[in-house]
């Protein structure tokens, strides 16, 4: 599903985020990205949805080789990958509905289609009562599930989630997970980067860790593996 061989990122300014990076990711698997700030996790997760563009190495992500893919086909990669975000990222002017259905008109999907679907995502997200309210009207673990239903209603093959609880408190954290859990056992891969290193080691997936843009652990059923 994502496979990296030797992938590099310089940015203009000299610094090299991601050096020399190789990984292969499975459909279906679950894995956790953790390391200090500053080590290339946000940067290894961009790379993985095109919003930066690997400077050396070969990038595939859902059969799209992101060294050479043209801009045009980039909307048709995005489709096959679902992001949710710390920030979540919705538009506040539009209802918890219009946000998830947005992701579906951009596409081009019929409307009896996207109210169906729409609707049947939010009511997995446990939201479908709040279809009609606005983002600063929920709390932000509910802001957060409507980040998650955006991400999922186009059936990607894979969710990336940079940080997802960064901003909640524990217990609405835990909802989140169990929420990336239940998404992740229909099949959908899923790259969650995180610094919950309670969560890492209660709920166990692999654990890739990164520092200084390299991969130092690979780890099945791994552990967080950095002081608190």
């Amino acid at each position: 599903m994502i496979e990296m061989k030797d992938v590099t990122k310089k940015y203009p300014n000299g610094t090299a985020a991601i050096r020399g990076l190789s990984i292969s990711i499975d459909q279906g698997e679950f894995v956790y990205v953790v390391g200090p700030s500053g080590a290339g996790k946000s940067t290894f997760i961009k790379l993985m949805y095109r919003e930066e563009k690997p400077t050396g190495g070969d990038l595939k992500v859902a059969e799209y080789d992101l060294m050479n893919i043209k801009n045009r086909e980039v909307p048709y990669l995005r489709r096959e990958i679902g992001v949710v975000f710390q920030d979540y990222k919705l538009l506040e002017r539009k209802t918890v509905y219009e946000n998830v259905a947005y992701a579906m008109q951009v596409i081009g999907r019929r409307p009896r289609e996207i109210k169906k679907r729409v609707m049947d995502v939010l009511d997995m997200v446990g939201l479908k009562h709040k279809a009609r309210v606005f983002p600063n009207q929920l709390s932000g673990g509910e802001q957060q599930r409507v980040s998650i239903a955006r991400a999922i209603v186009n059936t990607p093959q894979v969710v990336i989630a940079d940080e997802p609880t960064g901003n909640l408190d524990p217990e609405i954290s835990w909802e989140i997970m169990k929420l990336l859990d239940r998404i992740n056992a229909q099949g959908t891969t899923v790259v969650m980067a995180t610094h919950n290193r309670t969560i890492v080691n209660t709920i166990r997936h692999r654990v890739i860790a990164i520092e200084n843009g390299k991969i130092i652990r690979d780890q099945a059923e791994g552990e967080y593996g950095y002081d608190a």
